[in-house]
């Protein structure tokens, strides 16, 4: 079903930040320690994609507490079948590149 979908680095790490509900700062740090400093996510990004990622219905915004501006977020069901189904992808492509290298060796 999600065969043709492949997820943008910036995207794989958003959704993996959010594999626990999380808040936009926490989801920038998460990312960059995740990635090991590779991913730098600038405000007005990850609130781009974030939004993104509510339209499609990937992730949700969880109800904000009375009286605070922090907005968290975590996976739906879909988000997390999306987040799976490209760890698979990732997978597959490492076996394949391992195997022909290790042919070539």
């Amino acid at each position: 079903m999600y065969e043709n979908i492949a997820l943008t680095e910036t995207t794989f790490y958003i959704l993996l930040a959010l594999y626990r509900p999380n808040h936009g700062y926490g989801i920038m740090l998460k990312a960059e320690e995740m990635s090991h400093g590779r991913v730098r996510l600038a405000a007005g990004t990850l609130y781009g994609a974030l939004n993104s990622l509510v339209d499609k219905k990937w992730i949700e915004q969880l109800p904000v507490e009375s009286g605070s501006r922090k907005k968290e977020y975590q996976l739906t069901d879909l988000g997390l079948d999306i987040l799976a189904n490209e760890i698979e992808r990732l997978r597959e492509l490492v076996e394949n590149g391992d195997a022909v290298l290790e042919g070539e060796r």
